[in-house]
């Protein structure tokens, strides 16, 4: 089985989202925001670009990331412009093309964001007993179905959510290679987590990728009832997306912002945990590194998904 990885798309794919670089010379922009003045370390020109991943309809994504936005210009003094992406691969070539300043990405979209835009990550969402927040992958069928494990996969089709998805693409794909059915399973991109679930909810694949993230805001929607399908696999808890900052900052900017994200409130934090499958304390952010995300590292190297692939 071969994998087209992220790193190789990003030696061909233009850039897709429209990001304002940080370089406003607008004197009002601080002002806007809430802010006081901002820090000349941190935002010289008074604002910051902040790219959040694709991973919901941006319509729903937008209000609140700019709820987050908002308190981070707060406790920065300066305007934070958020744009949500139009892929994971937009996000890691604006962060490469020196367009973003702050990045929320994916945790597979990470390793090839740290490969290949030398992202820095700082923060990510905690859980309601203020430990790191995960979710898991799974692959799921329709309730009755003489499928009942992965290597019962073999000769059916599977829904994948897009190409470089954590849950919705590598980790399912590994669990096809670890059955040894990788060769024999029919997979197809659906386009995203929403659409992997329709095409098992509509009979048109035999199988589909549900992480627990799309799991809990379907049955919270009433649009997905987990008691007519059988979870057929599951994968080890994933660390939650990263928050990163550009490596062009300085070093003093990167502790400010990395400081200021630590200390936003739970209000402004909290309604992303919808989305992500979290509830938030009062810390609602914490501190992560590299280190936390070695195992999509090594995930990525195992699937291939290296520069290599060119």
């Amino acid at each position: 089985m071969k994998i087209r990885s992220l790193a190789a798309v990003l030696g061909a794919a233009a850039l897709t989202a429209s990001l304002a670089a940080c370089g406003d010379d607008s004197s009002d922009s601080a002002a806007a925001s809430g802010g006081s003045g901002g820090s000349s370390s941190v935002c010289p020109d008074g604002s910051l670009t902040f790219g959040v991943e694709p991973y919901e309809d941006a319509k729903n994504l937008t209000p609140v990331y700019e709820t987050i936005g908002k308190a981070l210009g707060d406790e920065l003094g300066c305007d934070v412009k958020v744009q949500i992406t139009e892929s994971y691969v937009a996000e890691i070539l604006a962060m490469k093309n020196g367009k973003l300043d702050i990045g929320q990405f994916g945790p597979l979209g990470f390793v090839f964001a740290s490969r290949e835009a030398k992202a820095v990550p700082v923060a990510s969402f905690a859980d309601k007993n203020g430990q790191l927040s995960t979710y898991t992958a799974g692959i799921w069928v329709k309730k009755g179905s003489p499928i009942t494990s992965v290597k019962d996969l073999a000769g059916h089709t599977l829904a994948l959510a897009e190409s470089g998805s954590t849950s919705g693409d590598a980790l399912p794909r590994q669990a096809l290679v670890d059955a040894g059915v990788d060769k024999d399973v029919k997979t197809m991109y659906a386009g995203g987590h929403p659409e992997a679930q329709l095409a098992l909810i509509h009979g048109k694949v035999d199988a589909a990728e549900i992480n627990s993230q799309q799991l809990a805001s379907s049955e919270e929607s009433g649009t997905f009832d987990a008691s007519d399908y059988t979870q057929i696999w599951k994968s080890d808890p994933i660390a939650n997306d990263p928050i990163t900052v550009s490596p062009d900052l300085s070093a003093d900017a990167q502790k400010k912002i990395t400081d200021a994200l630590l200390n936003l409130p739970k209000s402004a934090v909290a309604p992303i945990g919808q989305y992500l499958d979290f509830t938030s304390p009062d810390k609602p952010l914490i501190a992560v590194d590299q280190s936390t995300y070695q195992p999509l590292f090594d995930l990525a190297d195992s699937l291939g998904l290296t520069d290599k692939d060119l």
